[in-house]
């Protein structure tokens, strides 16, 4: 079954006629092409692509379960028209994607036609189970990032700077196959690296901590993986920091399986770091879905929705981490998914032990 098949299914459940998605992500998530200009508008049982004369041919060529159509005049015009050809009274649109201004310019639109919410909804839902043919799109692009840490070992010295690093990973990752970056790369060193979500600057890499997190994006998919090394030698402390989260980590990742609580999930690696002496140190989230945007549902966190597990199909993010103010700051990333036959995948190859530059 398609991702449009399964959205038809879910939208037929609905009181809604149709449905309209306006978002580039989840326009790419349910035709596969690509592009920044129009609208998907969806039946239960027919499908358009509405764009215009810059991507008409290449629609075309690479979409087939929609019906693909360039506008005479403009789009929302069209787009009314179809729906009125099609008997739709009742439209729901991605509510959490929609402005209020274009919600007004879309109601002042479609003459007859009530715009409901609930596209979201089911999206955000559907999208949480990857189907075999995303787990491999973000298993490759996992490997292209796995081969960027193991590339930037080598370039990293107190002659570079910060920025330097994120930017050679963000090289790196493109030569390899990258359409681009999965999100703005994290490279904070010595202090800084108490800033989990620290921008790269011009300051030169100092002795101590080096946490990198950064990701790259393969044919729309996304990877997420966190590395701290240390440059020159760590102290008692410093390596007292990272066993620990280490050892939080391992932990989530020997326990996490399918079906567990959200919540618990978290709670395995936090209550390590607690007992550590840690227990202020850890103010994020143990992790975060990934997919076609680099943060999903669902969300491994004390304030995770009650009730919510880990199903197959799942990718998750396992990121514990220690951050002491103004000092440094440790975390390590891996992204797993719960297969469909119910077995954990860690995506994530990099070594984990402690490196010393």
């Amino acid at each position: 079954m398609t991702t449009l098949n399964r959205f038809q299914n879910e939208l037929s459940q609905t009181s809604a006629d149709a449905a309209i998605i306006s978002s580039q992500i989840n326009i790419r998530y349910l035709c596969g092409f690509d592009y920044t200009d129009g609208f998907l508008l969806i039946l239960p049982s027919k499908a358009y692509l509405i764009t215009d004369f810059r991507y008409i041919e290449a629609a075309k060529k690479s979409v087939r379960e929609f019906e693909v159509v360039m506008p005479d005049s403009d789009m929302l015009s069209e787009l009314s028209l179809l729906m009125t050809l099609n008997g739709v009274k009742t439209v729901s649109i991605e509510d959490r994607d929609v402005s209020c201004a274009t919600f007004s310019e879309w109601s002042q639109k479609f003459n007859g036609i009530t715009i409901a919410s609930g596209a979201s909804e089911i999206l955000k839902q559907q999208r949480m189970v990857k189907t075999d043919e995303e787990l491999e799109l973000i298993n490759l692009s996992q490997q292209i990032t796995d081969k960027a840490f193991e590339h930037i070992l080598g370039f990293i010295s107190t002659d570079r700077t910060e920025l330097e690093v994120a930017l050679e990973l963000e090289f790196f990752m493109r030569s390899q196959g990258a359409e681009s970056v999965a999100f703005d790369t994290i490279v904070a060193s010595g202090s800084n690296s108490s800033l989990p979500h620290c921008v790269p600057s011009n300051k030169k890499l100092s002795h101590g901590f080096l946490t990198m997190d950064f990701g790259a994006k393969y044919k729309g998919y996304c990877s997420d993986m966190t590395r701290t090394v240390v440059i020159g030698k760590a102290t008692d402390d410093m390596k007292k920091v990272y066993s620990t989260v280490l050892r939080a980590q391992n932990a989530a990742l020997e326990q996490i399986h399918e079906g567990i609580d959200c919540r618990e999930a978290d709670k395995i690696s936090r209550d390590i770091i607690f007992e550590a002496g840690f227990g202020n140190c850890f103010g994020h989230s143990l992790g975060h879905g990934v997919g076609l945007y680099i943060h999903e549902s669902p969300s491994m966190s004390p304030r995770a929705q009650t009730g919510v597990s880990l199903t197959r199909g799942n990718v998750v993010t396992v990121e514990p981490g220690i951050y002491i103010e103004g000092k440094y700051g440790c975390r390590i990333e891996d992204m797993i998914a719960i297969g469909h036959d119910g077995k954990i995948i860690n995506f994530t190859k990099s070594p984990k032990e402690l490196i010393e530059i």
